[in-house]
């Protein structure tokens, strides 16, 4: 029936499903604390000061602050330390790259007309790193009632519309290769026969089956599948899962200034993100071998590339209500994204009986998904902030920004699956607020700094991801025409990672610290 059908997409597929998850519209809907030096070693507490390219990213008004015009480029180093415990067994795994995070300029236009209450306009173009994506998680540990064959019954029993996937989607015919069905799989499913079976659910039971992970119960066409993994417990599971990439927002600026007491600025925003994933979960098992083949060990490997570009905007002001007292309002519109998913996966799987351990089925399609593109669209911000300025001795500054996860929603929602997934996202999220509270004081040439950010965690159930402290603290050496800042930052969440969104469900504990140092080189034009 179906050989022969895929010798022209060899090595890839256009597939129109896959299974997106919350946690994929969580790592584009959160932001990091990400800058200039200045502006992370006051944790960001920049929406009634301006006066910093990056604080524009909190409320476009800041650029009007400015007096001269200004570049500004910054490096980051980031190190991150990733506690796990799975089952009682801790691990550790930690990350360390650098980044050119931040790059940009403000250009400061003063009205020449003394009479005007207008007296300037400035534009600016930054871009920062919003969320550095790069990351290492490992966990391991003795599941005692678990185990990945869960994760492929799942697939071959519910796919079809909630009863099993048709053993004409599983099992290869004479001629056709392991390759080929996977392509067929995801190229021609759902159809009208299956309207329910998306490809990802029949290639999920595919690879169970091929690699002996699964089996059906009688030769029918609708059985159900039955696990080939010995019973009892005791699984040795390890998951390893190491990220690349970023989340990138250029700004393109414009804000004026009434009478030097009200700034009011827009921000244009472009976001384009890359990220890869590669996650390799390993099991084996001590059960007692029987007469009959059971699995003993198997490696399962998923590789997964996102990319896409979004748009935004933000309107900002910020008033001068004393001379010592600043008052800022701003607002970040949702961030309309447009993703595109690339997959790759391989199972290897080992099985034994009494008498020989037969020689690995490796289930190898070679085969990169390339699924249709979506919309993600993620929560707006409005962020409050208020700044006291003690001459040109010190300041102090606290930002509080509100948030509402529960909006975030994948696109098209008349699809059933995004349906499905937006009300999960809708029932499990929450809204939340930040805390920014940042300090500078002044000793001649010299700049000191401070700050504290808390976060809330975006779940209603907050042991799924707690909430968020972060540290920070830096200086900076004004040279005259030439600036430079230091700055270090520290953060720290608790979470828990599930290694599959279906089957296998156990999660492993993270404690996620983060520390970042960033050099900024400013130059006054």
């Amino acid at each position: 029936m179906k050989k022969y059908l895929f010798l022209l997409f060899t090595g890839l597929t256009f597939s129109v499903s896959q299974s997106q998850e919350i946690q994929d519209a969580m790592r584009y809907a959160q932001d990091n604390l990400n800058g200039t030096a200045r502006f992370k070693a006051m944790s960001g507490a920049f929406g009634a000061l301006g006066g910093d390219l990056s604080s524009i990213n909190v409320n476009p008004a800041g650029s009007a602050v400015f007096s001269n015009n200004q570049i500004a480029v910054t490096v980051s180093n980031y190190d991150t330390k990733n506690n796990a415990t799975y089952f009682g067994t801790p691990t550790t795994k930690k990350d360390n790259s650098f980044d050119l995070n931040q790059a940009g300029g403000v250009f400061v236009f003063k009205n020449q007309n003394s009479n005007s209450n207008w007296k300037k306009f400035s534009v600016a173009v930054n871009y920062d790193n919003i969320n550095n994506l790069n990351n290492s998680t490992f966990a391991a540990g003795t599941n005692q009632n678990n185990s990945i064959d869960g994760y492929f019954l799942y697939y071959g029993n519910n796919g079809n519309n909630g009863a099993p996937v048709p053993q004409e989607f599983v099992n290869t015919v004479s001629g056709e290769t392991i390759s080929d069905l996977y392509s067929y799989l995801g190229n021609n499913l759902p159809n009208n026969q299956y309207p329910r079976l998306n490809g990802f659910t029949a290639q999920q039971a595919m690879l169970g089956y091929q690699g002996f992970i699964i089996s059906p119960d009688d030769n029918t066409a609708n059985s159900q599948f039955s696990s080939n993994v010995p019973a009892g417990g005791n699984y040795y599971q390890e998951n390893s899962v190491i990220s690349n990439g970023y989340n990138g927002k250029l700004s393109f600026n414009a804000a004026t200034s009434y009478k030097d007491k009200l700034y009011i600025g827009i921000n244009l925003n472009s976001h384009f993100t890359d990220y890869k994933q590669s996650s390799s979960f390993y099991e084996d098992n001590e059960a007692p071998l029987t007469a009959d083949y059971t699995v003993s060990r198997l490696r399962f490997d998923n590789d997964l590339y996102t990319y896409g570009t979004g748009f935004s905007f933000q309107l900002g002001a910020i008033a001068k209500v004393t001379p010592e007292l600043r008052a800022g309002l701003a607002y970040e519109s949702s961030t309309w994204y447009k993703l595109s998913d690339e997959l790759s996966q391989r199972l290897v799987a080992v099985s034994a009986n009494t008498i020989e351990e037969l020689l690995p089925d490796d289930v190898d399609p070679r085969v990169t998904n390339y699924y249709a593109p979506y919309k993600l669209q993620t929560p707006s911000k409005l962020t409050g902030s208020l700044a006291y300025v003690f001459g040109k001795t010190g300041l102090i500054s606290v930002d509080y920004a509100l948030k509402d996860y529960s909006n975030t929603k994948f696109k098209p929602e008349n699809d059933s699956y995004f349906n499905g997934l937006n009300s999960d996202i809708n029932a499990l999220l929450d809204k939340t607020g930040e805390l920014r509270i940042g300090a500078e004081y002044k000793i001649e040439a010299w700049s000191l700094r401070a700050g504290y950010r808390y976060e809330q965690s975006p779940y209603k159930n907050t042991m799924t991801v707690g909430d968020l402290t972060g540290y920070s603290g830096g200086l900076g050496y004004n040279f005259g025409a030439t600036k430079v800042d230091l700055a270090y930052s520290y953060a720290e969440r608790d979470s828990q990672q599930r290694f599959f969104s279906q089957g296998l469900t156990d999660s492993a504990n993270l404690n996620t610290k983060n520390n970042t140092v960033s050099l900024t080189v400013l130059f006054e034009l």
